[in-house]
């Protein structure tokens, strides 16, 4: 940890954090509203790092003194980390961790600050709670409030807090990343950053995962093979990517879903512009170009319909078997 130099994007965010170390004046409230993985938590204990940073040279946080070391290791006392044990942050969790603790001055630094997780997850009272904070914060207070959106907040808890919001990486960026710090090979890393959604955190959450890696092999068994599957194979195939019979630790369907959209949308591109470049499947490219040339138009872009209704079934509560049943027909049919 030394500074911000090693963080990928979010150009924006990290100039305002930066600046408010250097004047030394933080606002009370910020929330850090960015997808799943986008860096939130890691610029959150960042910026915590910088403001009670002990170097007195100009990069904040040095990395080395002993407060930088404390929170790099996750216990400096004058960083809280809110938790909760239920699905949403109740009242009880914000009157105990935060409104009755902010009264006790820091034990060391020259603030005292609090990153709230899933802050979005806070109900009504929650926040009801959190605003007489908000409203008379003690100068020391930094809260710092993390979220996938801000939809969920009371316009009075927004109207308190610095919004800091957390854009997309460019694909080109996280494919690079992945390839140099975790030496996979491109078209992996390829196939990662087309899932991150400008997420590097997700991107690395991916390539980490040896059921992504599986998922992979599993759906690449079903496309390329469907034309010589019966019905029964592919409902087969289709069944081992049930979570629910898949045990522990299984990707969702919607993953898989993604995957077989992935793949048949190379087909729809390489059939439009017979350039390899623009795919993500780019080691199947052999069967990609089989299946462009012996598909339609109106057949490829058919199953692609067919993937997102698949996907808004299943999120309308339609039974499992029911939804993969009519996407089978479809597949099949082509």
């Amino acid at each position: 940890m030394h500074g911000f130099d090693d963080i990928l994007g979010q150009e924006t965010v990290i100039g305002h954090l930066r600046s408010a170390i250097a004047a030394g004046r933080p606002s009370h409230a910020y929330i850090f509203c960015g997808d799943e993985g986008s860096g939130k938590k890691l610029l959150a204990e960042r910026f915590a790092a910088g403001l009670l940073c002990e170097d007195p040279g100009e990069v904040h946080p040095c990395g080395s003194c002993i407060a930088c070391m404390q929170t790099g290791s996750g216990n400096h006392p004058d960083i809280i980390y809110v938790t909760h044990e239920k699905k949403n942050i109740t009242v009880g969790d914000i009157r105990t961790q935060v409104v009755q603790d902010i009264a006790i001055k820091p034990y060391s630094g020259p603030f005292k600050i609090y990153i709230v997780e899933d802050s979005d997850r806070m109900n009504e009272e929650s926040q009801n709670a959190l605003l007489k904070t908000l409203e008379e914060p003690p100068e020391y207070a930094v809260i710092l409030l993390l979220a996938r959106t801000t939809g969920a907040f009371l316009q009075t808890i927004l109207s308190r807090c610095v919004i800091l919001r957390f854009s997309p990486l460019d694909n080109g960026i996280i494919k690079d990343y992945l390839i140099r710090k975790l030496e996979i090979p491109d078209y992996f890393a390829k196939l990662c950053t087309a899932f991150s959604n400008g997420s590097i955190g997700r991107a690395v959450k991916y390539a980490s995962s040896e059921q992504f890696s599986q998922a992979r092999e599993l759906v690449l068994r079903l496309v390329k093979n469907i034309g010589n599957m019966s019905q029964a194979d592919i409902a087969a195939e289709l069944a081992r990517m049930n979570p629910s019979k898949a045990g522990e630790g299984a990707l969702p369907f919607d993953d898989y879903l993604d995957l077989i959209g992935i793949w048949y949308h190379d087909v729809l591109i390489f059939k439009a512009t017979a350039d390899p470049n623009k795919i993500i499947f780019l080691s199947e490219i052999s069967d990609i170009r089989s299946q462009a040339a012996s598909m339609s138009y109106d057949q490829v872009s058919g199953i692609i319909e067919a993937i997102d209704r698949t996907r808004q079934r299943l999120n309308a509560n339609v039974y499992f078997d029911v939804a993969v049943e009519l996407l089978l027909i479809k597949l099949k049919g082509k």
